[in-house]
């Protein structure tokens, strides 16, 4: 795996997170803030645990195959803090997919804005050190 991909996939993070924090500063009483907010986050989350599982290959651990498991393994490593947090999205992700209705639509843009949030961005900071 080369030093080049794992730069390129950590790009596409860092301009994911910015989209997701430009979705959060946008005005409430947008009928479409929480259609966006939750794309957004989707997209964010799913290039999150990639890198993950990316760079922990990089670093020669191979048992990453899920979220979950990218979760966990970033955790033990150091790369990632607020653990339950992140395992508290991929539930989040999983209602995004499977169900919609404007009270949960709510709940999970508050959860983003947050919780989530903070941790990407979190994590986009750790990988900036990591990743020269």
């Amino acid at each position: 795996m080369s030093q080049e991909r794992l730069k390129e996939k950590f790009a596409e993070y860092k301009k994911a997170v910015y989209k997701l924090k430009e979705a959060l500063e946008e005005d409430v009483s947008n009928p479409l803030l929480y259609d966006g907010v939750i794309q957004r986050f989707e997209f964010t989350y799913e290039l999150a645990w990639k890198l993950m599982k990316l760079y922990l290959e990089s670093e020669g651990i191979v048992t990453v195959n899920s979220p979950r498991s990218a979760f966990k393994e970033a955790f033990a490593v150091g790369i990632i803090t607020e653990g339950e947090t992140w395992i508290d999205m991929i539930n989040a992700r999983n209602l995004t997919v499977h169900t919609y209705n404007e009270q949960m639509a709510k709940e999970i843009y508050d959860r983003v804005k947050d919780k989530y949030y903070p941790v990407f961005f979190a994590f986009a900071n750790k990988m900036g050190e990591k990743i020269k």
